[in-house]
């Protein structure tokens, strides 16, 4: 078989596969051996896209790579001495380089103003925040992806607010995702004012070796800075810390000690733990798709489930001398744990004909999770029967509230004399660079859009192509049904009322023994009410954590199904030309950029590209060789783009109506060179300036310092920086549809 017979013409999983996940040129038969590992069993899952490892697993096994298997690891709270703070920024560089994730909790860090010794006073959590945003910014991760972090703190630091409102400040923490810790009387405090019209003030006390530090905490007041700074920039996510800590397998263990999550937030994890990932893809188990008689072959389900969980099992000895760090090492080998999730949930709603939040569909998840986690926690206890259980093992895991929800005592009576062989078992990543692989919806998410428009880049005459591409589901009904039109089960993230994305996910959550990690995406039309009132029922539903994403918030926006109004209305015939005054050059003073050596038919461009020193762009040069370039009409592009830029027009504009123009001489000559004319060629150029990202082979850039730091301030931008294209953001992850770069941020 080949990677064209197992995924069809679907090009994008294809270069999917090829960029990400083959290794050395192998053949698709060489790769699904590798990753299988001799495991017959879990070939023929993987053949039938029934299940996938994590992308690290199915990039990194059996290959000469040194990367981790796993993504997920936690740093966990940082203390607070200089000593602990600085290593940290060590290990999470060392941890990103083996191509794994990190999360790290600031909350036990001593406030701003409070003493150090008897002389000093402390600068506080912000310059630490910078540090790791720097490092995560400069690791890449051993070639792979750069780094992914996670920074989290306690609602009732004195600090919180900063932290909360640091996203506000563009530049500054642009690297990290951040989630405030919240706790239970936190939120009852929350929920007495909306309710009851109090407004309680908690008393906080805390010791910074001897120091002893007083102040109040208003709940609501936090709270509601919560829900503006995630109205307008997305950030932060909430973690509701009792449930998040506490519903768990190792509920009762006082050794294991939840600190804080991976980047994504599908993984609590005490200091230094890990967590090796794969999914099982729900869509796959639905029989007779599409029609009245459709549904879940369970069996077949609890057979796949078995064999995920001894695959991932296997996988913690193989990494073991993988791990970055010797702690994680050794908390892995402890405590073995794994992370067994799903994708498709979404498209096997639709195969069923539920409705993504409906009751039925409620009903159908509350069996089909609940089912999950048993067949794992009874394949764990096979495995402990046969190797033993985890080292660190206690008899006091079945006496957590999940298990004790899950079995009879008989059946825990009968597992306690064996253990469990893993201490985690069940999580639900976002999946989405392997969903996309697949075509499918990436983990509990719903379809981000039944239908958005994909762009081409035309190679002939500078002409785009622009068409409609239907999710898997749709596509596949109106295949089957000859037809265009859906019924009103086949719903999209924005048509669906976000309590049902909240139920949805409460209901997953009495099942999973970790986490899951889910955005929830609100139509731009949504109010701060609307958001206070998704936090406080994610709350009373039980889940662990939210992440709430407004469309066209300041942020920028995430990929829109539609374009905005303004955006609709055609500009050629309304602007008035003689109200347009550009920016003078004598106005903008010293200006900072790159020049980027370029090669056409006719010779070779230098071209430079300046911008201010608040990193608008405002001007263009082009400097040619001695050879039969135009020189006058490569002055006259660089000129009316210089003009365009301080004029306002967008930069994207510029690209898009420079982008694909068609030179004969560029075309037929035997000459290396960068594009498909000397305007295609200062199209990428400008690119690749203002994105950061090269378009065609980078030669001799020459950067000055100061344009360096600007386009790294750029990088909170919405687009792919692979093709350009707008980005979605599903479960605490941004990935691109067009061309399926993804990764947790």
């Amino acid at each position: 078989m080949t990677i064209q017979e197992w995924l069809g013409d679907y090009k994008l999983g294809i270069d999917i596969w090829n960029k990400k996940y083959r290794y050395n040129n192998e053949t698709f038969e060489e790769w699904i051996d590798r990753i299988s590992n001799g495991d017959e069993k879990l070939k023929q899952l993987i053949l039938e896209k029934k299940f996938l490892f994590g992308g690290r697993v199915m990039a990194n096994r059996n290959t000469k790579n040194k990367g981790s298997y796993m993504n997920c690891y936690s740093r966990g709270f940082v203390e607070d001495s200089y000593d602990d703070i600085m290593r940290a920024a060590v290990d999470i560089g060392l941890t990103f380089k083996g191509q794994g994730g990190q999360g790290i909790s600031l909350s036990k860090i001593r406030p701003k103003g409070s003493p150090i010794g008897e002389e000093y006073t402390s600068d506080g959590i912000i310059p630490f925040m910078k540090i790791y945003n720097e490092v995560t910014a400069g690791t890449s991760q051993g070639g792979a992806r750069k780094g992914a972090l996670m920074l989290s703190i306690d609602a009732r630091h004195k600090e919180a607010e900063a932290f909360i409102k640091i996203k506000s400040q563009e530049g500054l923490i642009e690297k990290a995702n951040l989630s405030l810790e919240i706790d239970d009387e936190f939120m009852r405090a929350v929920e007495d004012y909306y309710e009851k019209g109090i407004t309680t003030i908690l008393h906080e006390k805390r010791n910074y070796s001897g120091h002893i530090i007083k102040y109040d905490v208003v709940p609501i007041k936090i709270f509601k800075l919560l829900v503006e700074n995630c109205y307008d920039w997305a950030d932060p996510a909430a973690l509701f810390v009792d449930r998040f800590r506490n519903y768990n397998l190792m509920q009762y263990d006082d050794d294991y000690k939840i600190e804080t999550c991976n980047p994504c937030g599908e993984q609590p994890l005490p200091k230094h733990g890990a967590c090796c990932l794969s999914s099982l893809n729900l869509s796959e188990f639905i029989k007779n798709p599409y029609t009245d008689k459709a549904y879940i072959d369970t069996e077949e389900l609890v057979q796949a489930v078995r064999v995920g969980i001894k695959a991932l099992d296997k996988l913690i000895d193989e990494n073991y001398k993988r791990h970055p760090l010797k702690e994680q090492q050794e908390m892995s080998y402890n405590y073995r744990n794994i992370g067994l999730g799903v994708f498709g949930y979404a498209t096997a709603l639709m195969k069923l004909g539920l409705k993504y939040g409906s009751p039925e569909a409620l009903d159908f998840t509350d069996q089909i999770f609940g089912l999950i986690f048993r067949a794992a926690v009874i394949q764990s206890n096979e495995l402990a029967k046969e190797f033993g259980p985890f080292p660190k093992y206690k008899d006091c895991v079945w006496d957590s509230d999940i298990i004790r929800a899950h079995f009879m005592q008989e059946e825990i009576d009968k597992m306690r004399e064996y253990g469990l062989r893993n201490c985690s078992l069940i999580s639900i990543a976002p999946n989405g660079s392997i969903a996309t692989f697949l075509n499918e919806s990436g983990g509990c998410e719903p379809q981000f859009a039944l239908k958005y428009t994909r762009r081409t880049v035309g190679m002939t005459e500078g002409e785009d192509t622009y068409y409609d591409v239907y999710c898997k589901g749709a596509q596949e009904y109106m295949d089957l049904n000859n037809t265009k039109t859906l019924p009103d089960y086949f719903v999209g993230a924005q048509d669906i009322p976000y309590l049902d994305r909240v139920a949805t996910q409460g209901i997953m959550q009495k099942h999973v023994d970790t986490a899951i990690s889910s955005t929830v995406n609100l139509p731009n039309s949504a109010t701060k009410e609307d958001i206070e009132n998704l936090y406080l029922e994610a709350w009373r539903q039980g889940l662990k954590g939210i992440t709430i994403f407004r469309d066209g918030c300041k942020r920028l926006g995430i990929l829109t199904t539609t374009p905005s109004s303004e955006e609709k209305q055609p500009q050629t015939e309304q602007i008035i030309f003689d109200k347009i005054v550009p920016i003078s050059r004598k106005e903008l003073g010293t200006t900072h950029g790159n020049t980027y050596c370029r090669h056409c038919a006719c010779g070779t461009l230098y071209i430079t590209v300046n911008c201010d020193d608040d990193g608008n762009l405002v001007e263009t040069f082009i400097e040619s060789s001695k050879g039969g370039i135009c020189k006058a009409n490569t002055a006259a592009v660089n000129r009316l783009v210089s003009v365009a830029l301080r004029s306002g027009v967008k930069v994207e504009e510029i690209i898009d109506q420079l982008r694909g123009i068609y030179c004969p001489a560029c075309a037929k000559t035997n000459k290396t060179v960068d594009g498909l004319s000397c305007p295609d060629i200062m199209a990428k150029t400008l690119h690749a300036f203002y994105y950061g990202e090269e378009e065609i082979p980078q030669k001799n850039v020459v950067k000055s310092k100061r344009a360096v730091e600007i386009a790294a301030a750029k990088t909170n931008s919405e687009k792919c920086p692979e093709c350009g294209e707008p980005i979605r953001r599903e479960g605490g992850c941004v990935i691109c549809s067009s061309c399926g770069w993804s990764k947790c941020g």
